[in-house]
């Protein structure tokens, strides 16, 4: 690791010599990649057939989505500051600053995304993400049709849902370990 965090502090982080070859080989491309081991990865590798399952979707939903990475980063902020999840704030928060380009967006999504320097068609994105989180019952069809009038698709709708469906199970489990998030991702994209 490239920092003295620990990836999670409510279980054992596993020694990534000792995984999976798939596993290993996963977590030393990420490494390479981002100069660093992400603590999500090490904190997943705990239950080896959890990781591939969670990066397996994950992969989905950044590689087959009909909205942008910007986009996916935003929903992943402003869900996770609905959740407190300080993980994914943190990390996810520096990677809506490097695809936004905008070095103040994540703290606004954290904060509260209504307030956040975002046009009215992001913002309606961020409203179904948002709802879909704390009250998923309340969901009809008018945010479909909200949705429809800012220019969403029905698979980015689907899109919208799944990233924030996805990242609510991810807060979740953040939560449970007590994922710490790296010390690199507080100052990247600043």
């Amino acid at each position: 690791m490239a920092d003295d965090i620990e990836a999670m502090t409510r279980f054992p982080v596993p020694d990534v010599d000792d995984l999976p070859d798939d596993l290993r080989e996963r977590i030393e491309e990420e490494t390479e990649r981002s100069g660093f081991t992400p603590n999500v990865f090490l904190a997943y590798a705990y239950r080896p057939s959890h990781f591939r399952a969670f990066f397996q979707y994950y992969d989905a939903l950044i590689d087959n989505s009909e909205l942008t990475r910007e986009e996916i980063e935003m929903i992943i902020v402003a869900v996770s500051g609905v959740n407190d999840c300080y993980y994914c704030n943190v990390a996810h928060g520096a990677l809506v600053r490097i695809y936004a380009e905008a070095p103040l967006l994540a703290d606004q999504l954290v904060s509260n995304y209504r307030n956040a320097d975002i046009g009215d068609r992001h913002r309606t994105m961020l409203d179904l993400a948002v709802k879909l989180t704390e009250n998923q019952a309340a969901v009809d069809e008018s945010d479909f049709e909200r949705m429809r009038e800012a220019g969403f698709s029905d698979r980015a709708i689907w899109d919208v849902g799944s990233v924030a469906a996805f990242f609510n199970l991810s807060n979740r489990m953040a939560q449970l370990a007590d994922m710490r998030p790296n010390e690199e991702f507080h100052t990247m994209g600043r």
